[in-house]
């Protein structure tokens, strides 16, 4: 990774940093309605990961939180903004909101609001790639708690059974909704829950985005060399509480501040800085920059966009043009 891609990361951290921060300001005004979960803290892993792969061709699938996923997969940041609106530009026509955005153009295929549920899904598009003899792979991202679904057990001996080109990237932030992970689970390292399929495994400092991105690297030419799944353990931290309805009353202060020391944002700008690469001028006025187009570009595209019409309530229910609903196919 040279210079330049990693100041371009530093923006693409930054960028998510402030985009989820103006959604939880909006959220509080009201602008934004439903459940809402943030990424600030996680945003290494996603960005990480998607570095290393080919965001917006390869087949990416997480949980609820996620935003900054679809943002790195090439989803207009407006659009996903509109969507957590509830307005009609927004990516899912604002039906979905914040747990289901979803974006086919870019090969985003979703957030789900069900814990464990995108992993059968990933191993399906993973077998559908490997079927058509493609070198595209799929990547599932999802949280430590979702392992404890039975849905990551079967999809994990099915993954390696037929040898599919799945990563699953574990981002392991220590809880469960407000249950710390020693609480609820006898393994605690996650990545070494995979060897009972054969998997191979590693863990990773996810607030590293350098660290993050190798360990990516190894994972995803693995992958997409025919070599079947491989599992990736992210260690990270988010800096807000699970969801906007979560007061946040669990974790101990001295918890947070440890992690706040070793924020991914920092660490990057930090290192650059002491290279010579950066000044804190230059950081400064990226900041400043991306605040100018949350605010005049993202967030004005959100207010200004029309909101669905009443008459198009069942619209989206059904697929239109699907012959098997109408009458083609059956």
């Amino acid at each position: 990774m040279n210079v330049a891609d990693k100041k371009r990361l530093l923006r693409e951290m930054l960028f998510a940093r402030r985009f989820e921060e103006r959604c939880y300001e909006a959220y509080v005004e009201r602008k934004i309605g439903g459940f809402l979960h943030l990424y600030p803290g996680e945003e290494a892993c996603a960005l990480g990961v998607l570095e290393a792969a080919r965001p917006g061709q390869d087949y990416v699938i997480t949980g609820y939180r996620d935003h900054v996923h679809a943002i790195k997969c090439g989803t207009d940041p407006k659009k996903i903004m509109a969507e957590l609106y509830g307005k009609e530009t927004g990516c899912s026509r604002g039906r979905g909101g914040s747990m289901h955005i979803f974006d086919v153009e870019h090969h985003f295929m979703g957030g789900y609001a069900l814990v464990g549920g995108p992993f059968p899904l990933a191993a399906g598009m993973a077998k559908a790639l490997k079927m058509q003899g493609s070198d595209d792979i799929a990547i599932c991202f999802l949280g430590d708690a979702a392992n404890n679904q039975g849905t990551f057990h079967e999809t994990m001996n099915m993954a390696a059974l037929w040898q599919l080109p799945v990563l699953f990237v574990c981002e392991n932030n220590l809880y469960g909704i407000g249950t710390r992970i020693d609480r609820s689970t006898a393994v605690v390292d996650q990545y070494k829950r995979v060897a009972a399929y054969n998997i191979p495994s590693a863990q990773e400092d996810g607030q590293d985005i350098e660290k993050v991105y190798k360990a990516a690297k190894k994972a995803v030419d693995h992958v997409r060399s025919g070599k079947g799944p491989y599992f990736l353990e992210l260690m990270t931290y988010r800096y807000r509480g699970h969801s906007m309805s979560d007061s946040n009353a669990y974790r101990s202060k001295d918890e947070e501040r440890m992690w706040s020391n070793r924020d991914p944002i920092i660490m990057l700008r930090d290192r650059l800085i002491e290279a010579g690469e950066l000044t804190k001028d230059d950081f400064k006025a990226m900041d400043t920059e991306i605040l100018d187009e949350i605010e005049d570009e993202i967030i004005a595209f959100a207010e200004s966009s029309p909101e669905p019409r009443v008459e198009d309530l069942e619209k989206y229910v059904f697929a239109e043009n699907d012959p098997w609903v109408y009458g083609g196919g059956r």
